[in-house]
């Protein structure tokens, strides 16, 4: 692979990094942009993780420096996560990920319509709210199983469960995702490591890129707010939206 082609990839890193510290998503970037690249879909998606698991850290801390990670519920999020990735990587050598295609995309074009219609602005709270440890425990290993499966979607789902079930702000749900795509990517990145299928003369100079986008991209969440995330989630809903549509019929 030519110098100017990994410069690409950094690139692509980059601006998946900033996007995926906001909304997820970021995945949409790479992944393709490293297939193209002609990397394998098994060394694509290995690499992938491998340079992703540095943009998730990046973004954790800088909104962790914002003081917008709750620690409580960290404790139990992320161990789950944990778990429920490394159970879905497992579930991959039982059933077919494409199974799973017809049903992630209802659930997108229902968090589109969640999103497109709910009101901006706190949400209002539970007459009964949810326990917040246990919610955050069975969103973080439903939905860090689902990680390790598949994947696509995973930061969207996880900032829509935490509005929807826990009652968080956009901003405070997107960084109490990073918990839990912290946890799933260790996970997956721990065993693609270990296959041998991290390919690292790319996956570090992305790294260093996705790094740089990940902080970028959670300042911008920080900085801006609910208005900004709802934006930049419901266009990477879309986006997802409109790629497994497309897969679906090809």
């Amino acid at each position: 692979m030519t110098p100017g082609t990994i410069a690409l990839l950094a690139l692509s890193a980059f601006a998946a990094g900033a996007v995926d510290a906001v909304a997820g998503g970021g995945g949409l970037i790479t992944v393709p942009a490293l297939i193209a690249a002609g990397l394998p879909p098994h060394l694509a998606l290995g690499t992938n993780k491998g340079q992703a698991v540095f943009g998730v850290l990046a973004s954790y801390l800088r909104f962790r420096r914002a003081g917008m990670i709750d620690a409580a519920r960290a404790k139990v999020a992320f161990p789950a996560g944990f778990a429920g990735s490394l159970l879905g990587a497992g579930l991959v050598l039982l059933l077919s990920p494409a199974a799973l295609k017809p049903v992630v995309l209802g659930l997108l074009v229902a968090v589109a319509a969640f999103l497109a219609f709910r009101r901006p602005g706190p949400p209002k709270p539970r007459a009964r709210p949810l326990p917040p440890g246990p919610t955050a425990a069975a969103i973080a290993l439903v939905i860090g199983c689902y990680d390790g499966f598949f994947g696509p979607g995973t930061g969207t789902f996880l900032i829509v469960a935490f509005v929807a079930l826990l009652g968080d702000g956009l901003a405070q749900a997107s960084a109490g995702a990073k918990v839990v795509n912290l946890a799933s990517n260790l996970a997956a990145f721990a065993l693609f490591a270990w296959r041998g299928t991290v390919l690292w003369p790319v996956a570090l100079p992305m790294a260093v890129a996705q790094m740089s986008g990940s902080w970028v991209g959670a300042h911008l969440a920080v900085r801006r707010g609910d208005a900004f995330v709802r934006k930049v989630v419901l266009a990477v809903v879309l986006a997802l939206v409109v790629k497994l549509g497309r897969d679906l019929l090809s």
